[in-house]
């Protein structure tokens, strides 16, 4: 767990107690996938009294990734002969029982990036073919998928465009609120904050009377997050908190927000397993289109695709734990997943399968 504030521990264990010795139940929500590996890598769960229920939320892009996305991808390899660049997380996210990792295997051009700058760089040496970096991602990657458009806006290149599944999570949790009324606390996710800021998430306590606390990633800034969170339910003054101060502002990366601001704009978006939820997308502006590999390959939208038994929505909402799904570690594993959630290294099934079978 590494080296921990004592006066942080202290408090920590003194609020506990005071949860032992209550009649409470209470369901904390982490939003972040990264919190949720985290929890486990630092033991945090261990400590927690048994009326304490941390559940995971639709933090995850990936997770939140429906099937018929990756349909599209397909498309774009099998129909368009493109040369498709992604993040190593995509390619064993099913699709209609195949994956891109299948594909690559079959000798479609299919090449992991650890930026989109990686896809830019291949078009402009490769003229003629062409290139699309297909990427999905919140708040905190979309600043760098914004900044790759306007470089390749910048260059006038003609081979390249992106395939993207950008999500914005305030409208998610909006949306999870008014649908579940079990949460009774949040941890926040740092890097999203980050970007968009802490008064982003304020509507959480100030319309809804939810204690959150915004919350880094150590062992020590976990603990930090779930005893103010805790000590807030137990008083009964629902208190909003920023646990993250040097690496959170009020009003976040106003650079990153502008970039997003001039690419992208927002509209309605399907997340897998919930639904569609008003407003909680980022699409490329019209003035960037060119890049926008819909419309550059004229792919149609395609209906919802859930696989039958897959449960990734109910767990992402907070209703379920993954170990709760009948499929959780026999039809759906690591190796051959069903679902997003079992196959990104963010994913609340991920982390229940490689944690929480201990």
């Amino acid at each position: 767990m590494g080296m921990i504030n004592n006066s942080v521990l202290k408090s920590f264990h003194e609020i506990m107690e005071r949860v032992t010795k209550s009649e409470l139940t209470i369901n904390i929500m982490e939003v972040c996938g990264t919190h949720t590996m985290a929890l486990f890598e630092h033991g945090i769960r261990s400590l927690l009294p048994q009326n304490i229920n941390l559940v995971s939320g639709p933090g995850c892009p990936v997770c939140v990734t429906g099937e018929e996305i990756m349909v599209e991808a397909f498309e774009l390899l099998e129909k368009h002969k493109v040369t498709l660049f992604t993040f190593g997380d995509m390619l064993k996210v099913p699709g209609e029982g195949r994956t891109l990792s299948i594909l690559k295997a079959q000798g479609f051009s299919v090449k992991v990036a650890y930026s989109p700058r990686n896809a830019i760089e291949f078009a402009e040496k490769n003229p003629n073919l062409d290139v699309v970096f297909f990427g999905a991602g919140f708040e905190t990657t979309a600043p760098a998928l914004g900044a790759t458009i306007l470089e390749a806006y910048e260059k006038k290149l003609n081979n390249f465009s992106m395939l993207l599944v950008v999500k914005t999570v305030p409208p998610a949790l909006k949306y999870l609120v008014e649908h579940n009324s079990l949460i009774d606390g949040f941890i926040l996710p740092g890097h999203v904050s980050a970007v968009i800021g802490a008064k982003a998430f304020r509507f959480i306590t100030e319309n809804y009377r939810i204690p959150a606390a915004v919350t880094g990633f150590s062992a020590e800034e976990l603990l930090l997050g779930i005893s103010l969170v805790v000590k807030s339910i137990l008083k009964k003054e629902p208190q909003y908190y920023n646990a993250y101060p040097h690496v959170v502002r009020e009003k976040g990366n106003e650079k990153a927000r502008r970039i997003i601001e001039e690419v992208f704009e927002k509209g309605d978006a399907n997340w897998r397993g919930i639904g569609n939820i008003p407003l909680s997308g980022l699409f490329i502006r019209e003035r960037y289109s060119q890049y926008d590999a819909r419309k550059k390959y004229g792919l149609r939208e395609k209906p919802p695709i859930v696989p039958r038994g897959c449960k990734c929505g109910e767990i992402m909402l907070g209703r379920m734990l993954p170990p709760e799904c009948p499929l959780f570690a026999k039809g759906c594993t690591p190796e051959k997943p069903v679902g997003a959630c079992m196959v990104s290294s963010e994913g609340s099934c991920a982390a229940y399968y490689k944690y929480g079978r201990r």
